[in-house]
C-alpha cells in the first residue's frame, strides 16, 4: 500500500515537472523568437558597407517598384536566398556616423518624435489623473455610467477614430499642425481607466481626515491622491510613450510635410534607401524606449497589478 502511493507520488512529481520543462522550453522559444529581430538589426549595424553588400545586396532588386509586382514570374524582385549573418567580420561605425553627423534627417525626425511624444505623455497624466480623481470622489448612477462608457470607448481601436479626428482637425484648420496627433493623444481612455482603477483601491479614511483639517478639492488631490497614485502615473507613463514613439499612422494622415514626420516614418524611408543605415537607425530608434521601459519597469509590473488589470 505504502509502494502503491510513493509510486502515484513519484508519478505526480514526474508529470509536474515534465509540464513545467515543456512550459519553459516554449517559453524560450517564443523568447528567442521575438529576440533574433533585434539582436541581428544591432550587430548587423556594426557591419561596413562593403559586408552589408556581400551579404543583402542580392536580396533587393532597387531597378523595380517594391509596391508593384513583377511582370512575369520569371523576374521576381526578391531573390530566393539571403545571406543572413550575425557577427561582422570587421566591426565599422560609419553607418551610425552617416546618420548622426552626415545627415540632419535623423536628428531632425528624432526631435520631431520628442516633441510629439512628450506633451501627449504629460497630457494623459494630468488630464487622466484629474477624470480619475472625479470618477473616484463622486460615485453616482451618472459617474458610473460615464465610466462604463469610458470603457466602451478605451476597447475600440483608435483607427476608428482616425475618420473623426481628421474631420474635427480639418474644420479647426489642425491639419499639417502636430496639435492634430497632440490633442487626440492627450485625451485618452486608458489614462483615465488605468489611473481609476488604481485611485479607488487607496482608502477613503485619507480623502475624510484631509476634509476634516479643511483641505479642499486640489489639496487632496495634488497632496494626498496624486503622490499615492505616483505607481501608476509612472507605468502609465512608460505605456504612453512607447505607444507613441511608435505611432506611424497619424502622422501619415495629419501632417503632409516629410519635415515634420517623426522619427518611426522616417525609419520606412530609410529602409527603401540603404539597408545598412535602416539597421543604424532601427538600432538607435530603439534606445529612448529600452531606456524608459527599463528605468520603469518595476513601476509597470507594480502598477499594473495593483490597478486590477493582471490576468
Amino acid at each position: 500500500m505504502q509502494l502503491q502511493q510513493l509510486t502515484k507520488k513519484h508519478s505526480r512529481r514526474l508529470v509536474r515537472e515534465g509540464a513545467i520543462l515543456i512550459k519553459s522550453g516554449l517559453i524560450l522559444v517564443l523568447a528567442l523568437v521575438f529576440v533574433f529581430p533585434i539582436v541581428m538589426t544591432v550587430l548587423n549595424s556594426f557591419m561596413s558597407s562593403e559586408e552589408i553588400i556581400a551579404n543583402y545586396g542580392m536580396l533587393f532588386d532597387k531597378t523595380r517598384n517594391p509596391w508593384e509586382m513583377p511582370a512575369a514570374p520569371e523576374l521576381p524582385w526578391i531573390a530566393p536566398t539571403a545571406h543572413f549573418k550575425l557577427i561582422p567580420d570587421l566591426v565599422s561605425a560609419e553607418q551610425y556616423i552617416e546618420i548622426l553627423f552626415k545627415s540632419t534627417d535623423y536628428l531632425i525626425k528624432f526631435w520631431n518624435s520628442v516633441f510629439l511624444v512628450l506633451p501627449i505623455v504629460a497630457g494623459q497624466i494630468f488630464v487622466g489623473a484629474l477624470a480619475a480623481y472625479a470618477f473616484t470622489r463622486f460615485r453616482g448612477r451618472l459617474a458610473q455610467i460615464t465610466f462604463f462608457a469610458y470603457i466602451i470607448l478605451m476597447l475600440m481601436p483608435f483607427q476608428v477614430t482616425l475618420v473623426p479626428n481628421y474631420i474635427v482637425a480639418e474644420w479647426f484648420g489642425l491639419i499639417d499642425n502636430p496639435l492634430a496627433i497632440i490633442l487626440p493623444g492627450i485625451f485618452s481612455t486608458f489614462s483615465v481607466f488605468l489611473i481609476t482603477k488604481y485611485m479607488r483601491r487607496i482608502p477613503r479614511d485619507y480623502i475624510e481626515v484631509a476634509q476634516l483639517d479643511g483641505a479642499g478639492h486640489w489639496a487632496i488631490f495634488t497632496r494626498i491622491l496624486l503622490p499615492m497614485c505616483r505607481t501608476a502615473v509612472y507605468s502609465l507613463a512608460v505605456l504612453v510613450f512607447i505607444d507613441f514613439w511608435n505611432m506611424v499612422e497619424q502622422p501619415i494622415i495629419f501632417l503632409s510635410d516629410p519635415l515634420t514626420h517623426p522619427l518611426s516614418v522616417f525609419l520606412v524611408k530609410v529602409n527603401e534607401g540603404d539597408i545598412g543605415l535602416a539597421f543604424a537607425a532601427s538600432t538607435l530608434y530603439m534606445i529612448p524606449a529600452l531606456l524608459m521601459f527599463f528605468h520603469g519597469e518595476q513601476y509597470l509590473v507594480e502598477g499594473i497589478t495593483h490597478s486590477g488589470l493582471k490576468g
